[in-house]
């Protein structure tokens, strides 16, 4: 029975307010209107923004709201005006459109179109209103995407297509994450083959900047992270060394242990905790006169950063990422084909997030931000749904 023209009603995590647990509702998706696309998610994964913003530190956070903005879905039908995706399509929605039009998108230096910003800042569509209600309240909308939730409505110019022979059950982190880390390697910061790179933080972001870093061919790639546990598997992604910088001698500030054993600092540097003091010391180890140094992770609300001007002025650049740098539609087929050509080491990638599993039900239930990143599930799976209900259901 077709569901075009319809208002469906379907599962959804929904969270009515900042630092409780999401609740399973039934949730009504109205039909997708002019430029709109309705898209049945199959997969999803859970990315550290989204426990960022239930916790009520984002600055843009909005309740009650839908979650997840990492995902593999295929479109259930299309509004009036849609072109590029058609009923039946694999599609991959992103938090960053592009319209292809705007001044942000006809501009080389930067990924982040604005054509929609206002309005998705908002938890709304493009037309200022929403298409998830639930008991007679209007649900919002998140980063565009809204995927912890069976069916959900996105702007066409947030949908990729991919091709139908796409390994739909692996590509939910290519929503952000993996691409996230991935980009600021290769597009971001342009690493170059045999330079120094130092990464902090070694969830799936730091995992794939690592990755990129490999691909480069970076001579030494350092793993920064106080949870030991992770750096085998940082390891398995090319870092050729790991520290904790818990286990530094004491009184010795990280910036000075860096310069003092890695000749002078690093040509790149990676912070992927959203940590402002992490930040600094990013900066302060890239090396003076040429080291660039790469803010990937996303602070609190009010947080600021802080350095002496004169790191700057001897040559250090501070630079930041939105979704790697990548235009969405353009690119994230790109990303794909890359995943077919073994460049993008997803079967890593999909072993940590099955691993995690569990551990990111709980984090949600108990509110503990972590430095844990994604975690892949599929929306269609029975025996998921039930851990969930009884995970997350008050």
């Amino acid at each position: 029975m077709s569901t075009q023209g319809q208002i469906i009603t379907c599962k959804a995590a929904v969270a009515w307010e900042p630092n409780k647990p999401l609740v399973f509702e039934q949730v009504e998706v109205s039909p997708p209107k002019d430029g709109e696309v309705r898209i049945k998610i199959l997969y999803t994964a859970l990315c550290h923004t989204d426990l960022y913003t239930l916790s009520g530190k984002d600055p843009e956070g909005i309740f009650p709201v839908i979650f997840g903005h990492e995902a593999v879905g295929q479109v259930e039908s299309v509004g009036n005006g849609v072109e590029s995706v058609a009923i039946g399509d694999y599609v991959i929605p992103c938090f960053v459109p592009q319209c292809r039009e705007c001044e942000f998108c006809k501009n080389p230096k930067t990924n982040m179109c604005q054509k929609i910003r206002l309005q998705q800042g908002r938890g709304l569509m493009p037309d200022g209103t929403s298409r998830f209600s639930c008991k007679g309240k209007t649900i919002y909308h998140f980063m565009g995407v809204s995927s912890f939730s069976e069916y959900t409505v996105c702007a066409e110019i947030s949908v990729c297509k991919i091709p139908k022979t796409s390994p739909i059950d692996k590509l939910s982190p290519l929503g952000c994450g993996v691409s996230t880390g991935y980009g600021a390697v290769l597009n971001t910061c342009k690493v170059e083959t045999n330079s120094t790179v130092a990464v902090w933080g070694l969830g799936t972001v730091g995992l794939a900047v690592i990755m990129g870093a490999k691909e480069i061919g970076a001579k030494r790639i350092l793993a920064i992270d106080i949870c030991e546990g992770k750096f085998e598997k940082a390891k398995k992604f090319g870092a050729t060394d790991c520290l904790n910088p818990r286990t530094l001698p004491e009184g010795q500030s990280i910036q000075s242990y860096l310069i003092e054993n890695f000749d002078g600092g690093f040509d790149y540097t990676f912070e992927c905790c959203g940590n402002v003091e992490t930040m600094r010391q990013a900066l302060e180890s890239a090396h003076k006169g040429w080291g660039v140094s790469c803010v990937v992770g996303v602070a609190g609300a009010g947080e600021e950063i802080r350095t002496r001007p004169f790191q700057l002025i001897t040559g250090r650049v501070w630079k930041g990422t939105s979704f790697g740098g990548w235009n969405s539609r353009d690119d994230i087929p790109l990303l794909v084909q890359k995943c077919f050509d073994g460049k993008i080491n997803w079967m890593i990638l999909l072993l940590i997030a099955f691993l995690l599993t569990k551990l990111m039900m709980l984090l949600i239930v108990c509110i503990l931000l972590l430095n844990v990143y994604d975690v892949l599930f599929p929306l269609g799976s029975e025996k998921n749904l039930i851990f969930f209900e009884k995970k997350i259901q008050i």
